[in-house]
């Protein structure tokens, strides 16, 4: 695992300047080429989301809310509350600045590539409708560009194992119930095993039951997570009202802390927050556009204004609250702990129980995120061979969770990083050569809305 890790960290720096290229030069040129437009639909994406223009007899299989559930579920998780945590660890409370910054253009990138998953949908070996990256790659491109859908899906592979879920999640159940002390017959790696393998179980009863049944109970699971979870929060918020405003001044005033960038830290601190960033809402990696390509719709800017809505769910209000918490609560001047120890600190001291509630809400969102993931290895696999191999990924997947179960957090977060940076390249280079064709579909949409309004 040393080993692994040492090649990991190695090769990481090299593609700090292609994501950030990407994502935030790519993500910006979206921004302004699109005008603003999505950005302006925004409660018209509320309105498709809650099933106004939901139509049974169009192709797909599942709702604006499942699709949309479904990717949140596999982007609100560990990421919102182990992933800020490990942001401010690494760069200070100034990381978060540049997490929102990085979430606002993930927006537009979610509405350009989910708007695309759509417009070029294609077929299995097995004939089923399918979309995401490697099918607006191919049908958009060429297939000239086949090389980059393989890449992507190669990356994918990777990118998707449930590495940092099920770390974050055994870390918590070991830090909260300590079986390793409470039971001492088992010592600490071999209640880790336990947890894998139970949780390995648990996953397969829904993963191997294909999408409909991931999306139902993603769709069961989001919203009570997040309700419980922002409950929580407000609570902890209006225990410590005067300590709110003081909380934001230390984000922005650390955000462009003059002895960091006198330091030549500031540089670091971006790449921190754009990583964070990209782990928790998915924003131009090209994982969402595989649920959103599932969709019961045939207008792909339907799809894009819905899409749109996951990073301001996932990064702009739940990273938010939990960044706020972790400073109200002073767990960030603890330089000790790390990840989901720090958020669990961070509730320990704010709320009565607080370890235990977080342990609660942590299991359904480590769940959801566990049972939607495998999904994309499928489809990434299914791309690269047939739709009867692609199926085999589950069993890959499930072995997996064994493994990240024992191993270290900085092995799972290196793996992770680099896996998603590698499928950044291929997926945004077809969605900044795409765009126009969403601009030419997104001026005849707005028009129709505008005449059904007047």
């Amino acid at each position: 695992m040393e080993l692994i890790n040492e090649f990991l960290s190695s090769v990481l720096p090299y593609t700090e300047w292609v994501m950030l290229f990407l994502i935030i030069g790519g993500g910006l040129f979206l921004v302004f080429y699109s005008k603003l437009l999505p950005y302006r639909y925004f409660k018209h994406a509320l309105r498709i989301t809650a099933g106004k223009y939901d139509d049974p007899s169009d192709p797909g299989e599942v709702s604006h809310l499942q699709a949309l559930s479904s990717a949140v579920a596999a982007t609100v998780g560990m990421g919102n509350i182990a992933g800020v945590a490990i942001a401010i660890y690494l760069g200070g409370p100034g990381v978060v600045f540049w997490i929102w910054i990085t979430a606002i253009i993930g927006m537009s990138i979610k509405f350009y590539s989910c708007s695309l998953s759509i417009m070029f949908r294609g077929e299995d070996s097995e004939g089923a409708l399918q979309g995401g990256p490697m099918y607006y790659i191919t049908k958009g491109m060429g297939n000239k560009a086949k090389p980059l859908a393989i890449f992507f899906c190669i990356a994918g592979l990777f990118g998707v194992l449930p590495a940092f879920t099920t770390n974050q999640f055994t870390q918590t159940l070991m830090t909260v119930i300590k079986p390793d002390e409470a039971f001492v017959v088992l010592g600490d790696f071999q209640w880790k095993l336990v947890i894998g393998f139970v949780l390995s179980i648990i996953t397969s009863f829904v993963i191997f039951g294909g999408l409909k049944k991931i999306a139902k109970v993603a769709t069961a699971i989001v919203p009570f997570m997040v309700l419980v979870y922002l409950l929580a929060v407000v609570y902890i918020l209006l225990t410590n009202v005067s300590e709110i405003l003081p909380s934001f001044k230390l984000i922005f005033t650390e955000a462009f802390n003059v002895k960091t960038m006198v330091a030549g830290g500031l540089w670091g601190l971006i790449i921190i927050g754009i990583r964070r960033a990209v782990f928790s809402n998915e924003s131009g990696i090209g994982t969402a556009p595989m649920f959103h390509g599932q969709s019961k719709t045939k207008e792909p800017i339907q799809e894009g204004l819905v899409a749109m809505l996951g990073p301001f769910i996932d990064t702009i209000i739940v990273c938010s609250l939990t960044a706020v918490v972790i400073i109200i609560s002073g767990a960030h001047l603890e330089t000790e702990t790390n990840g989901i120890a720090m958020t669990l600190n961070a509730f320990e001291s704010s709320i009565p129980y607080g370890s235990i509630l977080l342990m609660v809400v942590v299991s359904a969102f480590a769940l959801s995120t566990l049972f939607t993931y495998s999904y994309y290895g499928t489809k990434c696999l299914s791309f690269l061979t047939n739709a009867k191999i692609g199926k085999f990924y589950n069993f890959i997947y499930v072995g997996s969770i064994t493994f990240a179960a024992v191993a270290s957090v900085d092995l799972v977060i290196n793996l992770i990083d680099l896996s998603f940076a590698l499928m950044v390249i291929p997926n945004m280079i077809a969605v900044l050569y795409l765009a126009p064709r969403v601009n030419a579909a997104m001026k005849v949409y707005f028009l129709k809305v505008k005449h059904e309004r007047s």
